[in-house]
């Protein structure tokens, strides 16, 4: 049998990415993955992540002695946060309001808790009553939230659930994904305990690193039940209680080490994702967390405006959309899939689909991180005006684009 091989080089086609995620990377965050690698033990390496220790504190607005990278994805994130968090058996109370709170709950209930969970119809969100209540009837040990909801573009308030949590001795965990920087969140100010994001929404970079912030109630509570592994064990460390942290690779007890004075071989860190985390956090900095929250703002407001000139129902509370993305009904008598392949096949202009009960009905259109820009979203309003009449939409023609610079006024 004879084995054919593509030798071509690797050459993917341009595309502006205006989906829900991921999006294009700033080109500043390519440049520094490009840099060369060094050891992981090399004082320069050490220092580069101290370095964006720091950096992410700022992004997250927090004095968290641990904030941190996970290597791996946005999910790779979150995953090591529950299975740190919560022991076998624990409560954990997750207030579902799209799709990614089923996923906070589905990786708990593989952590063996005691998984309980309260819904609201997609498109909306919780008011603070509704989780006060159930914490108070459940008494979980950790309350589990999604800020930023990409499949419904709701973004839960969560101004008031930290005083609640605390209240009631209860440890808070968010993702925050999709929101972070493209929406206010105060880690400190707010008392969230655990916070963990990904780079591929509203920070311009790939997926494939999530940065990660700990209180120290909460890195307290997670290094109770560290277990250090025979062969970088020394006699020195003190073994945890059972149960044990049920991951090695996610035990967070282990990777504090690692961060930490100490440098536990653990693993060994993803060095062009440190590069590329870092560099993420260092343009935000520079911006402003606050103004880069308000670009974000701009220029979602002008995509809002744009699809609400074209006649597009907007899905869900417009009052608690993120800023970054938005979600709009496919008109009746146009195909979905036939309007985004042709955006994407004749324009190089990708917009998300959806899932779940929202598979087929509705567009999910982002601006995120260094696609939140006005030629960004002209160029967006202007093709999909283009492809939804040329296939065969009887709404307003010509106006969206108008509609977005006059918002811009």
């Amino acid at each position: 049998m004879t084995i054919t091989t593509d030798f071509q080089v690797l050459n993917p086609p341009q595309r502006l990415l205006m989906g829900p995620g991921p999006i294009n990377a700033d080109p500043r965050v390519l440049r520094a993955m490009s840099a060369q690698l060094i050891g992981q033990y090399d004082p320069a390496m050490t220092g580069f992540m101290n370095e964006t220790m720091a950096r992410y504190r700022e992004v997250f607005k927090t004095k968290n002695q641990w904030t941190m990278l996970i290597d791996g994805t946005s999910r790779a994130g979150i995953e090591a946060m529950l299975v740190s968090m919560l022991r076998p058996g624990d409560k954990v109370l997750v207030p579902i309001m799209g799709r990614f709170g089923h996923l906070l709950a589905e990786i708990a209930e593989r952590a063996k808790a005691e998984v309980h969970t309260i819904e609201v119809p997609w498109g909306e969100v919780f008011k603070p009553e509704q989780i006060e209540t159930a914490i108070k009837k459940i008494k979980p040990r950790v309350l589990a939230m999604v800020q930023g909801d990409t499949s419904t573009t709701m973004n839960q308030p969560l101004e008031h659930i930290g005083d609640i949590c605390e209240a009631n001795d209860v440890l808070f965990y968010c993702d925050a994904t999709a929101s972070v920087v493209g929406n206010h969140l105060p880690v400190d100010k707010w008392k969230i305990d655990a916070v963990s994001i990904g780079l591929q929404k509203c920070l311009g970079g790939p997926s494939g690193s999530a940065p990660i912030t700990l209180s120290d109630k909460c890195a307290d509570w997670i290094k109770q039940r560290k277990k250090v592994e025979a062969g970088i064990r020394t006699v020195d460390h003190v073994q945890g209680i059972e149960p044990f942290v049920r991951s090695n690779y996610f035990d967070l007890g282990m990777i504090m080490d690692y961060w930490g004075e100490e440098r536990l071989n653990h693993h060994t860190e993803a060095t062009s994702m440190l590069y590329c985390a870092s560099e993420c956090a260092r343009i935000v900095i520079e911006e402003g967390v606050d103004q880069a929250v308000a670009r974000h703002q701009l220029h979602g407001g002008a995509m809002l405006a744009g699809v609400q000139a074209l006649g597009l129902k907007v899905f869900g509370d417009i009052s608690n959309k993120m800023n970054n993305v938005v979600a709009v009904y496919i008109p009746d008598e146009v195909d979905g899939d036939t309007v985004r392949n042709q955006m994407l096949l004749d324009f190089g202009i990708e917009i998300g689909t959806s899932f779940g009960p929202l598979h087929g009905q509705v567009w999910r259109i982002g601006t995120m991180g260094y696609n939140a820009r006005k030629d960004a979203v002209l160029q967006t309003l202007s093709c999909l005006d283009m492809c939804l009449h040329a296939n065969g939409y009887k709404g307003p023609k010509g106006e969206a684009a108008l509609a977005a610079l006059a918002y811009y006024k």
